[in-house]
């Protein structure tokens, strides 16, 4: 039995916790980019780290009812997590960032995007997480 067949909450699915890792990263670390990118790209990339969160979240608690809901859900926070990949790339070509953190965030990212589509894969019926 894998960890998603034990998951009696969001908050116990191994993606849940490097997702939100990383979206507290983004967020502490976007506080310091220029006033002028706080509303456009700072911001942006708040919510979308954020949307990867709340999406596990809200779909993991709609597979009492459809497995299909969950399968939505999960496929919204992984373009989210591809989203947060190319602002990334932006922190990165506009020096708000470094290299190493721009290839961490881009790694991470795409890991946890890897693992949302393979947990979405899984669902075949709500008793299958």
């Amino acid at each position: 039995m894998d960890e998603e067949s034990r998951a009696k909450s969001f908050e116990d699915l191994e993606v849940f916790k490097r997702a939100y890792r990383i979206s507290l990263e983004v967020h502490r670390l976007s506080l310091d980019f220029p006033r002028s990118e706080q509303f456009v790209l700072a911001d942006q990339m708040r919510r979308a780290s954020k949307s990867i969160c709340a999406n596990i979240a809200e779909g993991f608690s709609r597979q009492r009812y459809s497995s299909a809901d969950f399968r939505r859900f999960l496929v919204m926070a992984i373009g989210s997590a591809d989203e947060m990949r190319l602002w990334a790339r932006y922190c990165f070509d506009l020096g708000y960032i470094d290299e190493q953190r721009w290839q961490e965030w881009r790694d991470e990212y795409q890991e946890i995007a890897r693992m949302l589509s393979g947990l979405a894969a899984k669902i075949t019926r709500p008793s299958d997480i």
